[in-house]
C-alpha cells in the first residue's frame, strides 16, 4: 500500500475517459488499497482512479456516516436518478482550495461491483449520492467546475 500522486488541474489527463474493469486481480486490488491510502491522507472523502492517473472504473469513498461502511465501485452505473436537487458546495482533491455549489440530485440508484467481483445495487441519497456522481464524473473526464456558468 502506498500514497500516489494526486493529479492536478488543469493537467489534460483529468479529462481522459476511463475504461471498465474486465478481471478483478491483485493489481486491481492494490491500486484499490492505494486510492484508500491517497484518499485518507489527503483527507479526501472520495476518489476515483483517474486521479491517481489510472484510468480504470474505480472509485472509493470513505464512510460518510456511522455504521456506515467504505465504499469500493468497480464499472458503476446509474440506473435511476431523481429530479429533485441539493445544492451543496463541492471541492474535490485535483482541484485545491477551489469550491463551488452545485446541483446534484438527492437520490440515485446504480449498479457496481465489489472487490471480490460481485454485482450489487445500491442506493444513495443526500452526501452519498451527491460524493458517488461527483466521483463517477471523474470516470468519464468531468469535474465539478463544469457545472459553473
Amino acid at each position: 500500500m502506498s500514497i500516489r500522486k494526486i493529479l492536478k488541474f488543469p493537467d489534460y489527463r483529468l479529462r481522459l475517459k476511463s475504461k471498465p474493469i474486465k478481471i478483478i486481480n491483485y493489481k486491481i486490488i492494490k491500486i484499490i488499497r492505494d486510492m484508500f491510502d491517497t484518499m485518507h491522507a489527503n483527507n479526501g472523502i472520495g476518489l476515483a482512479a483517474p486521479q491517481i492517473n489510472i484510468l480504470k472504473k474505480i472509485i472509493v469513498i470513505s464512510s460518510l456516516e456511522p455504521n456506515q461502511s467504505e465504499l469500493i465501485l468497480i464499472n458503476p452505473i446509474i440506473l435511476k436518478k431523481n429530479k429533485k436537487y441539493i445544492r451543496t458546495e463541492e471541492g474535490c482533491l485535483s482541484i485545491p482550495k477551489k469550491t463551488a455549489v452545485i446541483n446534484r440530485s438527492s437520490y440515485i440508484k446504480i449498479k457496481a461491483i465489489d472487490h471480490l467481483g460481485q454485482l450489487f445495487i445500491l442506493e444513495a441519497r443526500s452526501l452519498l449520492s451527491i460524493c458517488i456522481q461527483h466521483e463517477m464524473d471523474h470516470l468519464i473526464g468531468k469535474l465539478f467546475i463544469d457545472y459553473i456558468n
